[in-house]
């Protein structure tokens, strides 16, 4: 059983989270998480030498150096949601120096955000930990507001700026998804030659995903389809909502399906949903890490310890967060970082 810490901030889903057996896809055909997974998975891959080595940069840097999973800080809200809606609650992280002093001190494995603020920090920082680059962005300041991922600076100058990796976002099921498609796969075939890794952030945004009062924009079908383009535009690791519904594609009546998707390779329950993520990301190829959402409060430290374990159980490679670490005192945010590690390196949590 998981340490006491983590089974109370479970709560009553302790045991249906910590013994789960997934049968949908048999973890024997996963590829998980472990200390050489960069030899055992890229090293076979077309992809050079210098990308083989920022990926191990990151894997042995932080806490979690040496297990195959991934702890990372991403502060692009600035741009995404203002930054003044973003750092209100703690204004020391208007300075970029604060980022990445919170990815520092919580023993993160990298730290991800704007050109801006690591252009600003690279001489200081670039050597400490590892820099993810996030490329493009949607702004809040066109009126009225569209949900549009733009490229805001250069593959060419994130690596300059001492990037061990970029990151970028796509909208899948937008009307610009094609657009960025093509610009975000052209990017990563740029990193990749400066010997960059790459991390997309696979996201879906439709209005019409959202039926009779269900949001289908995070339903394990379409972020798993999300997820397998990803993988086929060639990122390293995938960024993915954690999946709370299912049934999108026969919900909407759009797409493809098959009845099989639902009866034999997904279930109802949060780590068969998750693990369906997994699956579409070439079975764990690429690694995929779920993003923790937003601050929602005092809830906040045991809900992204649950998706923690929902991630790690299902094959999942770690956890992005955010709003929930830099929304809080500085010291609330390192804890609640390391309360995440603490989820891939306790043992007893284990594959599903």
């Amino acid at each position: 059983m998981a340490s006491k810490t983590i089974t109370d901030l479970l709560g009553d889903q302790a045991e249906n989270l910590l013994t789960h057996q997934c049968k949908t896809f048999p973890k024997a055909q996963l590829h998980l998480p472990s200390p050489d997974f960069v030899d055992k998975i890229f090293a076979q891959s077309n992809r050079n030498t210098q990308v083989l080595r920022n990926l191990q940069l990151m894997h042995n840097t932080g806490r979690l150096a040496g297990t195959g999973y991934l702890s990372i800080l991403p502060v692009d809200q600035g741009i995404e949601h203002t930054a003044g809606a973003s750092f209100a609650k703690n204004p020391m992280y208007f300075d970029p120096e604060g980022i990445i002093k919170l990815a520092i001190e919580s023993n993160c494995n990298a730290v991800a955000t704007t050109f801006g603020n690591l252009a600003m920090m690279s001489r200081k920082y670039a050597h400490k930990i590892p820099f993810m680059v996030k490329l493009n962005h949607n702004e809040l300041l066109t009126y009225p507001t569209k949900y549009n991922q733009v490229m805001f600076g250069t593959v060419k100058d994130a690596w300059n700026l001492g990037a061990a990796a970029v990151g970028a976002t796509i909208y899948f099921g937008s009307e610009e998804s094609d657009r960025q498609i093509v610009e975000v796969s052209q990017a990563f075939e740029e990193a990749h030659s400066l010997g960059m890794a790459t991390v997309l952030w696979c996201y879906v945004r439709n209005n019409a995903f959202k039926q009779d009062g269900v949001n289908y924009e995070t339903s394990a079908d379409i972020t798993g389809q999300a997820d397998h383009i990803g993988a086929t535009i060639q990122a390293d690791i995938i960024k993915q909502k954690m999946p709370d519904v299912n049934g999108g594609f026969t919900a909407i009546n759009f797409s493809k399906s098959d009845p099989l998707m639902y009866s034999q390779l997904t279930t109802n329950h949060p780590i068969d949903l998750c693990r369906y993520q997994v699956a579409n990301g070439y079975m764990g190829r690429a690694g995929l890490i779920n993003s923790g959402g937003e601050s929602k409060g005092a809830d906040d430290l045991a809900d992204t310890v649950r998706n923690a374990v929902i991630n790690k159980r299902a094959g999942g490679m770690g956890l992005i967060v955010g709003r929930r670490a830099f929304q809080k005192p500085f010291a609330e945010g390192v804890k609640l970082l390391q309360a995440v590690q603490d989820v891939y390196l306790d043992k007893e949590i284990d594959i599903a």
